[in-house]
This record gives structure tokens, C-alpha cells and sequence, in this order.
């Protein structure tokens, strides 16, 4: 029997990948407002409360697989055919837009170029600011059968996936402060938004009614709360009714932040998904190229860092408005342009539909025929 497509996930890419973007160029803040101005405070807010897009990418990269997986047999040659397309479409567009970077790194004279330097940021997801987070996302590829052998033997795991994963993000925490084992990034450190995400496309037909359900403003009221918690914590240094609070409180904090808000956007998005059913197709055509937004955004923005300098006052906001924009809309043209006449553009871009669509144009034929193909998510 074939499954449903969870179109609420064009919405959460949507979402998630504007706000990635706008935590980069607003991060300008820092360099030309003045500290414990309003102007400062106010950037360094919308800075931080949107830094949810990594609880909703990491939710998404889970809920789409498990939402897959979870009643099929991962045998050899469906693992052997998991792995080899999560080799050709994430690790090597990962690869070579890590030497792109080294590149352009080395060229912009912020790094060193010994050969062992250059392997080591390309090995551990620096090579650019943003590569961590694909480095950390390759390994919960890496990481997924392994869970996913546990959820389809234990009903109590499956039913509790969203609680294990906050456990095992706090528990490693103290394990590695403890131990210091691993010094880079591990995926462990963000097995909540995970885990929940998991949890989620397991039990999707379900989640998908409660979304509907009185309790989704309580859901986003409860998210909002989290993050505002995690702002004021950031901005004061963990300071807190007088007293420090210590690093865990705070990743506590925060995890809580991106499981909760992700969780909320999840329902936000479904809703979405039934009351502008006139946008759904516009979305996905650009929703299809969010990894390739993520992959090629800071080098656009670095461009119209040089091109669109910033001055302090009011013209700041303007100025930020049109760095967003610009980049925007810089990186769907120039994914669309790849993905509609360069071969191969998914080895640069990730995995992208043998549907080439229209320059912003939405799906015309009738019918929704999306809600007759298999869940293929990502």
C-alpha cells in the first residue's frame, strides 16, 4: 500500500531555510551596531530566536526516513541502496562544496593551506561555517539504520523515541565533559530534535490529526516560551535572577527550545498544508532546492558583503532587508539555472526531481496527484 506524501515538509524546508539565511546576514549585527543598544538587543533577538531552523532541518532529515523506512525490511541490497544514494547526493556535493570553500577560504586569506589543516576542516565540517552542520547531518545518515533497527524492535523505543533522544542529548553531555572522547561535533549533541523528528514519522497519521487539535497554540505558546528563555539566557551571559546558571542548565534550555518549537512547527505547517492549498505547489518548487540553498548561501552572501556595505542607523535595516532578498533570490536562480541546464547538477545540489519546473511556477494539472505517490520525502 502506498503512503501518503507528507507535504507539510515543503512548508518546514520553507521555513527553515529563510531562517538559516537570516541568521547569517543578520549576524552583521555584531560587527557594526554598538552593544546594549536597542538596535543591538533587537537584532540579537530575531539572531537568536530563529536559530530554531536546526531543531526543524534535523527533525526533518529523521521524519522523512523513518516515515519510510519504519515498515520496511532493511536488508543488504536496501542498505546497500540507502547508502549508495546518500553517498552520491549528500556526502559528495558535501565534498566538493567543502574544496569550493577551502578554496575560496584560502583565497580570501583566513586560513592555512597545509594539506593536513585543509583535511582536517574538510574531515570535521570546517571548512566553512556553515559545513558543520552537513558534517553533523552525514552522520545521522550514518547513525539511521542502527536506530532504526531499534524502533522496529521495540514498541516502547518507538513509542517514547522523542524522550530517549532528549536523555541521550543531556546524557552525552555530561559524558563527553567528563571524558572528553570526542572534540568534534558528534551527532549526539543533538539527538532531541532528532529523535523527535523520528518519533514523528513513525507515528505520522497520528500527529498529523493532532495538529489539528486545541493543543497546537499551546504547543507554539510553549515553544515561544522556550526560545524567548534562551535569547535572555544567551544575551546575559546565563545570569538569571541573580545567579549563573550553569552551561547544562542552559543546553537544557535550548534543547528544549528547538524539540518543543520544532514540534510546534511541525503542526503549523500541516496546517498550513489544508488552508493554502493554492500555494503548496509554489513551495515545493523551491523547497526542493533547500539543500542547495544551504550549501551555496554564505558564498552568495559573502559576495554581496562586498558589494552591499553596511552603515550604522536606519539605513541598517534596509540594508539587511536587501542582503536577505539579494541572497534569496541570487541562489534560487542560480540552483534553478544548474538544476534546468547543467548535467549532473545533483552532485552539487543534492538529490533534485526529474521535473524540471518553471521559474516560480506552481503545478497546473488538476488534481493533486502528489497524494497518490509513495512518501518519497527527501
Amino acid at each position: 500500500m502506498k503512503k501518503e506524501r507528507i507535504e507539510s515538509i515543503y512548508f518546514l524546508r520553507i521555513f527553515a531555510m529563510v531562517m538559516v539565511v537570516l541568521v547569517h546576514v543578520s549576524a552583521a549585527y555584531v560587527k557594526v551596531l554598538t552593544e546594549g543598544t536597542g538596535m543591538y538587543e533587537a537584532y540579537h533577538f530575531i539572531n537568536r530566536i530563529i536559530r530554531i531552523e536546526a531543531g526543524i532541518f534535523i527533525m526533518l532529515t529523521a521524519m522523512v526516513f523513518f516515515y519510510k523506512y519504519i515498515d520496511q525490511k532493511m536488508d543488504k541490497q536496501e542498505l546497500f541502496s540507502y547508502f549508495r544514494k546518500r553517498a552520491l547526493y549528500i556526502v559528495v556535493p558535501y565534498f566538493l562544496w567543502a574544496l569550493f570553500y577551502e578554496a575560496f577560504s584560502i583565497y580570501l586569506g583566513v586560513v592555512s593551506t597545509t594539506p593536513e589543516n585543509i583535511m582536517t576542516r574538510m574531515f570535521t565540517g570546517d571548512s566553512f561555517y556553515h559545513l558543520h552542520f552537513i558534517f553533523l547531518i552525514v552522520q545521522f545518515y550514518l547513525f539511521f539504520p542502527v536506530v532504526l533497527y531499534a524502533a522496529q524492535k521495540s514498541a516502547f523505543f518507538r513509542k517514547y523515541m522523542w524522550l530517549f533522544g532528549m536523555i541521550l542529548q543531556v546524557g552525552y553531555y555530561f559524558f563527553n565533559r567528563e571524558f572528553q572522547v570526542f572534540s568534534f561535533n558528534l551527532f549526539m549533541t543533538s539527538m532531541g530534535p532528532y529523535l523527535l523528528g523520528a518519533w514523528i514519522g513513525v507515528h505520522y497519521k497520528q500527529q498529523k490529526t493532532a495538529a489539528f487539535s486545541r493543543t497546537t497554540p499551546v504547543w507554539a505558546v510553549g515553544g515561544l516560551l522556550a526560545g524567548l528563555t534562551t535569547v535572555y539566557l544567551h544575551g546575559s551571559g546565563y545570569q538569571i535572577f541573580g545567579s549563573q546558571l550553569p552551561t547544562w542548565g542552559y543546553l537544557i534550555i535550548n534543547m528544549l527550545f528547538l524539540v518543543v518549537g520544532s514540534y510546534a512547527m511541525f503542526r503549523i505547517a500541516e496546517r498550513l498544508v489544508v488552508k493554502w492549498p493554492v500555494t503548496l505547489s509554489y513551495v515545493k518548487n523551491i523547497a526542493i532546492y533547500s539543500f542547495g540553498f544551504y550549501l551555496l548561501h554564505p558564498f552568495v552572501l559573502k559576495i554581496f558583503e562586498f558589494t552591499i556595505p553596511i552603515p550604522v542607523g536606519n539605513m541598517f535595516h534596509a540594508t539587511i532587508i536587501v542582503r536577505l532578498l539579494a541572497t534569496l533570490l541570487s541562489c534560487y536562480v542560480i540552483i534553478w539555472l544548474s538544476h534546468r541546464y547543467l548535467p549532473f547538477a545533483g552532485l552539487f545540489f543534492g538529490k533534485l526531481p526529474n521535473k524540471k519546473p518553471g521559474f516560480f511556477e506552481g503545478n497546473r494539472s488538476k488534481g493533486n496527484k502528489s497524494q497518490q505517490e509513495t512518501g518519497k520525502a527527501i
